[in-house]
């Protein structure tokens, strides 16, 4: 596979992606587009065509099978008559449901220009493939998704049928022989294949009777062009790349991972796997707590609760198709530069998930379906486990917006005004209506928070400001705190009740730094006073707690074998949390250490990103080395985007900060887009020393930030937009 995604895509109109399928010699591609109309949502239309590559010979066969479910109340049935050989024409589904209506489902036959495999073998007259074929079948409903082996199960009904004929001496050719059984009918779900011989196009067309009309090809063709044309305008307005990246293969690059992380968003829906035991053990109070927690968890006490659902992004459709909680904060910030009401509605759809304590899962493994994807041990939800609060960034990034939006007054970015994008922020009250509703969600949230990973402050004679502002997070092993989304990042050794954790206080100020905007933005004075005086002890305990003067940097704590206080420290991201999360302020002392431990190649700068963990530290490289040198796009977004903020602002660190700006926003640009151009794909993160994507490929999650690091301002000379 050469590649495969979205080329461009929105969620209200369409889109078109690509299978760069190498192996098979073809590039499929599928335009889809939806039309709005009537009472259940509209039309769409889908045009799927298939185009040699250039290394194909002219009589490529290629089988194509469109499939078409109905889970639920309701019907779907082939509506033709019966034709034994197969359907020389179109064929029509016809359907209803309680929320969709009647509604049509029509395969074209597509072009004259349209090819088929032709041969000798006497099968040919049976089930001649000129014909499109239909397999009508009634299934469990709870095995519906399993489309694959359902759809294998036909053609081995083919393959077997063809050996009691034929003999295995003289079964069909390929093209024959892997093909579907004709069975049309009723059923909860209908398989329809063509096979083809060279090039070959055919639609397939959705049309609702409430709909003012029914979808056509010519329509289709019609706003195929359309849907073309005024997402590359939008693109254009919004995200599109910023010198030196203003070139015609950056926009291209640009428009794809934007459109996968697009194409990524889906509803979930299913019972999760959850252990509410609540046994003492989960505490983690006692030393040695991570084998007590262990002998807690093989008690299995899980059940199945729900069922839930969820409307969320995901971080690699083929293999993370679930939602995560700390990636989704990342997935939507270029999500809500495009389109802030789908922003807002997948924000609320996340936080409908709360429990009655304030808890959300970090994981979202809805149903069996989704449970095929992960290893058992991971599919049990805690609910004592955290995970970075990263969707109070965008709550952030909204009331930017908000603000923004009132100060330059209506007339700015006339393609948008008034759109169905962005209501929210055309309406004040809009606005504050959505954040009023979603307060108390967000107020139990937070609390949940600070009671759950709170950190002993008292019981080790810590010197701090605030005798409550420190965390620790819940979930740690010695290899491991995956809670944490730094998985294997080096902490203290051995884990300690006593540990104080760098990332989570920084999560927790800016955490809490948002909740005083949206309190203040709601009417709620005394809650906004409250949490200024948490940010403020949080901004000094952060000094306090977790700064050492010899190593000049951030560290996590631990309590030694004398029962003191120590840090340990493990140059990295941990290092830079404060800075990351905006919680370190402008003139902050460290703002200085922080900027030089960032453009220190011999720590954690390299000629592609910021690397997870410094050269220097004993564990770089090591073990799973998965957050021990690895550059991470998430990570390196924060840093590039804390550095333009230093960049801004008049002061002792505005060159150095400009300079790292710079040079961190090309370094990270180039790699991702140099491994893209060479893979066909995106990937989860990227080697320190070489720049090549490693782990997860077609990760176009928040490694699609990288689209927003090309939308930032070039400060180069030629080009300062300070």
């Amino acid at each position: 596979m050469a590649g495969y995604g979205w080329d461009e895509y929105d969620t209200r109109t369409g889109g078109r992606q690509t299978i760069h399928d190498a192996g098979n010699m073809l590039d499929l591609t599928t335009e889809f587009v939806k039309i709005p109309g009537g009472e259940h949502g509209g039309n769409w239309g889908v045009r799927v065509k298939g185009n040699l590559r250039e290394d194909a010979p002219p009589d490529v066969k290629t089988t194509v099978i469109f499939y078409a479910g109905m889970e639920g109340f309701g019907s779907l049935e082939v509506t033709d008559d019966e034709e034994e050989i197969g359907y020389q024409g179109d064929v029509n589904l016809n359907g209803q449901t309680p929320d969709l209506g009647q509604f049509k489902i029509d395969i074209t036959k597509g072009p004259n220009t349209n090819n088929h495999p032709q041969h000798p073998h006497p099968s040919y007259q049976e089930k001649p493939l000129d014909r499109t074929l239909v397999d009508s079948l009634q299934v469990p409903p709870e095995t519906l998704w399993q489309t694959r082996p359902i759809t294998f199960s036909s053609m081995k009904r083919t393959i077997d049928a063809y050996v009691e004929q034929y003999t295995q001496e003289d079964i069909p050719p390929p093209s024959q022989l892997y093909t579907i059984q004709q069975s049309p009918g009723a059923g909860n779900i209908h398989l329809v294949q063509k096979v083809f011989e060279g090039a070959f196009e055919f639609d397939v067309l959705y049309s609702s009777s409430s709909s003012p009309e029914a979808m056509s090809s010519e329509q289709l063709t019609k706003s195929i062009g359309s849907t073309t044309k005024s997402f590359s305008e939008r693109y254009a307005q919004i995200l599109k790349p910023k010198a030196p990246f203003d070139k015609s293969q950056f926009d291209v690059f640009s428009k794809s991972l934007f459109s996968n992380l697009l194409g990524g968003i889906g509803y979930f829906y299913g019972d999760a796997v959850v252990d509410r035991s609540y046994a003492p053990e989960y505490d983690e109070e006692n030393e040695g707590f991570w084998e007590e927690t262990a002998e807690a968890r093989s008690r299995n006490e899980q059940k199945l609760e729900g069922p839930y659902g969820l409307f969320t992004s995901i971080p690699s459709r083929p293999f993370f198709p679930r939602g995560f909680l700390w990636d989704e904060g990342f997935h939507l910030l270029p999500i809500i530069d495009w389109d802030v009401d789908l922003t807002l509605e997948i924000i609320r759809s996340w936080f409908n998930l709360m429990d009655e304590d304030g808890w959300i899962a970090r994981e979202q493994i809805l149903g069996d379906e989704a449970r095929v994807k992960v290893p058992q041990e991971f599919q049990i939800q805690y609910p004592h486990y955290a995970n970075p609060p990263t969707l109070f960034f965008v709550l952030d990034t909204f009331l930017d917006k908000v603000d923004n939006r009132y100060k330059k007054g209506s007339s700015d970015q006339q393609l948008l005004r008034g759109d169905v994008y962005e209501a929210h922020i055309s309406d004040a009250n809009a606005a504050k209506a959505y954040l009023k509703s979603l307060y108390p969600l967000l107020k139990r949230h937070y609390n949940w928070y600070r009671r759950t990973q709170w950190g002993d402050i008292k019981s080790y004679d810590r010197n701090a400001f605030s005798t409550k502002e420190a965390y620790r997070w819940r979930g740690r092993t010695p290899r491991h705190i995956l809670t944490s989304g730094l998985d294997d990042y080096p902490r203290p050794q051995p884990p300690h009740p006593g540990e104080l954790h760098t990332d989570l206080i920084s999560w927790i100020g800016m955490m809490t730094r948002v909740m005083k905007r949206i309190a203040s933005t709601v009417g709620e004075p005394e809650d906004a006073k409250e949490y200024g005086t948490i940010e403020n002890a949080i901004v000094r305990n952060i000094d306090d707690l977790h700064w050492d003067e010899k190593a000049q940097t951030f560290c996590d704590a631990t309590i030694d074998e004398y029962e003191e206080s120590v840090h340990v420290c493990h140059k990295g991201y941990i290092s830079i949390f404060p800075f990351m999360t905006g919680m370190l302020p402008p003139n902050s002392p460290r703002m200085g250490a922080v900027l030089d431990l960032i453009g220190d190649p011999e720590e954690i700068w390299s000629d592609h990103g910021i690397r997870s963990l410094s050269k220097k530290d004993e564990f770089y490289g090591t073990d799973e080395n998965y957050w021990r040198s690895p550059v991470w796009m998430n990570m390196n977004y924060l840093i590039v985007k804390e550095l333009l903020n230093v960049a801004r602002q008049s002061g002792p660190h505005q060159k150095q900060a400009t300079d790292l700006y710079s040079r961190l926003r090309s370094n990270l640009v180039n790699t991702v887009y140099n491994s893209w151009e060479k893979t066909g794909f995106a990937w989860e993160q990227y080697n320190p020393e070489t720049g090549e994507g490693q782990r997860t490929q077609h990760f176009t999650g928040w490694t699609s930030l990288v689209v927003k690091i090309m939308n930032m301002p070039s400060l180069a000379k030629g080009h300062d937009e300070l």
